[in-house]
C-alpha cells in the first residue's frame, strides 16, 4: 500500500478514537486477581522521551513479524489487523493468546510516525501476550523483527493506564518526527458485562537497529 494511503487510513482511525471509541473492545475474561498495573513513577514523566539515546534515522516500510521483550519474557509473532466493519480496531483472535497484531493502517515499525500494536490480556485459558505490559519499566527494550530482517529496538519512556472514558487518543495517536511505537492492551478493573475499564499503554522511541 503507498504510502499516502496508509497514513490517510491512520488518520482516519485517529478521528474515530477522538469520538470515544476504544482501542481494543474485544473482551477478555478477568484474569483472577487482574493484570499488573503500570507504576505511577513510569507514567509521571513523559518528557524522559528527550532524555532517551538519539534515535536512529527512520528506517523504510517493513510489515513487522515478532515483537519481543526481554525483560518480561515476551516473545511472539505479529499479524497484520485492520478495522471491523464498526470503525475498531480489529485485535488478532482471542483464541490464539501468544499474536499481536500490528495495526497496518498506521506506519510499520521503525519508519517515521507511530506505529501500534495491540494484543490480549487474557483469553479464557489465562494470561494472554501482554498480560505483563504494566510491568515495563522506563528503559525497557521492546525489539520489532521486521521483514525485511532488521530489528527495529525501542526504549520505553512511560506506561500508562488509560480509563475508556475521555481516552486521550490525540496524545497517544499523534504523529511524531521520531519513529515511535506504542503498544496497548486491556488494563484496569474488570466487569462481567463491559470488561475491563481501561488500556494499558506503553510509549517508546527507536533507539537502535540491529
Amino acid at each position: 500500500m503507498p504510502t499516502s494511503n496508509r497514513r490517510g487510513a491512520w488518520f482516519t482511525l485517529l478521528c474515530v478514537l477522538l469520538l470515544g471509541v476504544f482501542l481494543v473492545h474485544n473482551g477478555s475474561t478477568g484474569t483472577s486477581g487482574g493484570p499488573p498495573e503500570p507504576s505511577p513513577a513510569v507514567a509521571a514523566d513523559h518528557g524522559a522521551a528527550d532524555a532517551m539515546p538519539a534515535a536512529p534515522g527512520p528506517l523504510p516500510h517493513s510489515p513487522p513479524r515478532r515483537i519481543a521483550v526481554p525483560s518480561v519474557r515476551l516473545d511472539a509473532p505479529l499479524t497484520e489487523v485492520g478495522l471491523d466493519a464498526d470503525g475498531w480496531v480489529d485485535p488478532p483472535p482471542l483464541a490464539n493468546g501468544n499474536l499481536a497484531g500490528w495495526y497496518r493502517g498506521a506506519v510499520s515499525p521503525g519508519e517515521r510516525g507511530t506505529s501500534v500494536v495491540v494484543g490480549h490480556v487474557d483469553n479464557e485459558a489465562g494470561p494472554a501476550v501482554f498480560y505483563s505490559l504494566g510491568l515495563l519499566q522506563r528503559g525497557s527494550r521492546i525489539e520489532i523483527l521486521r521483514a525485511d530482517g532488521r530489528t527495529a529496538v525501542f526504549a520505553v519512556y512511560a506506561v500508562e493506564l488509560l480509563a475508556k472514558k475521555d481516552f486521550p487518543a490525540a496524545r497517544v495517536y499523534r504523529d511524531t518526527a521520531q519513529p515511535e511505537l506504542r503498544v496497548i492492551t486491556c488494563g484496569g478493573r474488570y466487569a462481567e458485562k463491559t470488561g475491563y475499564e481501561g488500556n494499558v499503554v506503553a510509549f517508546a522511541r527507536l533507539v537502535e537497529v540491529r
